[in-house]
């Protein structure tokens, strides 16, 4: 299996992965940086060694714990050309709560470590010292969004995005809602293949797509899963979740769970949550 098939199978994983990896291999050249300074201005390191490699992963250990909270922040709050204007003011004050967090994690690591270490950490004037931190994580905030959406493209192209094609070559972008589709044109790497919609075994919603995962593959196609469960049900697909629906045809079998929701196992061995919401409708679907 290459690597661009586990992609495929996890994007979310892969891409935060990425960013991990990023924030490791820049804070380690922060803090080695730190100490060449300091042992080319003063000819000898006057502080511990391990103290700037503490203060520079303290900082990107707080950030790797807030990578998921920002990853669902931008799948409700997308920032697309369409809902740009009326969703930058939350990430703005997103931002601002991006770096309080990311202070208190920093600052409270770090007086662990410290007092392990029988030393005292002090974080500084509060007002400047926040203002001085904003700045920074201001930018770092906007970065993450922007290596996020470029990941997201890059592996969109890749991966291939999907489009349904509505039955009769004369229908229209008006009434293409209204017809039967059962097939799937996807776009990849310049090519384009034709897939069936009753091939697909689950759908998850991700933001402003809806991934349909067929066999081993992954097809992103630009919808909102109530949309897309609305056109094609017909072909035996329903909505189990906020976030997930199936097809029927791939259902193997029901588990319920103390909580009052159940547990979907499909025929390929994949688990999916079924909510109580959509147990009812899903289980007069399924008979």
């Amino acid at each position: 299996m290459n690597l661009l098939t586990e992609i495929e199978k996890r994007p979310k994983f892969y891409e935060l992965c990425f960013l991990i990896g990023y924030l490791f291999i820049n804070n380690t050249i922060n803090a080695t940086s730190i100490l060449m300074e300091a042992g080319r201005e003063k000819q000898g390191v006057d502080f511990p060694l391990w103290q700037p490699f503490v203060l520079e992963y303290t900082s990107a250990v707080s950030f790797i714990l807030l990578l998921p909270l920002l990853m669902l922040f931008l799948n409700k709050v997308p920032l697309t050309w369409l809902t740009l204007k009326k969703n930058i003011v939350w990430h703005v004050l997103a931002s601002v709560v991006f770096s309080l967090m990311h202070v208190g994690l920093m600052v409270f690591l770090r007086k662990l470590i410290f007092l392990s270490q029988q030393l005292h950490y002090q974080f500084g004037e509060l007002p400047i010292e926040l203002l001085y931190e904003y700045r920074k994580d201001a930018w770092t905030y906007v970065f993450f969004v922007m290596v996020i959406y470029c990941f997201r493209f890059v592996v969109s192209r890749l991966i291939g995005e999907a489009c349904l094609v509505p039955d009769g070559e004369e229908a229209s972008e008006e009434n293409s809602k209204e017809q039967e589709c059962d097939r799937l044109l996807v776009k990849k790497l310049g090519k384009e293949f034709i897939i069936k919609v009753e091939d697909i075994e689950w759908l998850e919603s991700c933001g402003n797509y809806v991934n349909l995962h067929i066999k081993d593959r992954v097809y992103p196609l630009r919808s909102t899963l109530s949309g897309l469960i609305e056109q094609i049900s017909d072909k035996g697909f329903c909505r189990i979740h906020r976030s997930y629906g199936v097809n029927l045809d791939a259902v193997d079998s029901i588990s319920p769970q103390p909580s009052g929701d159940c547990e979907v196992m499909l025929k390929n061995g994949k688990q999916l949550n079924l909510s109580r919401r959509y147990r009812d409708e899903f289980k007069v679907r399924l008979s």
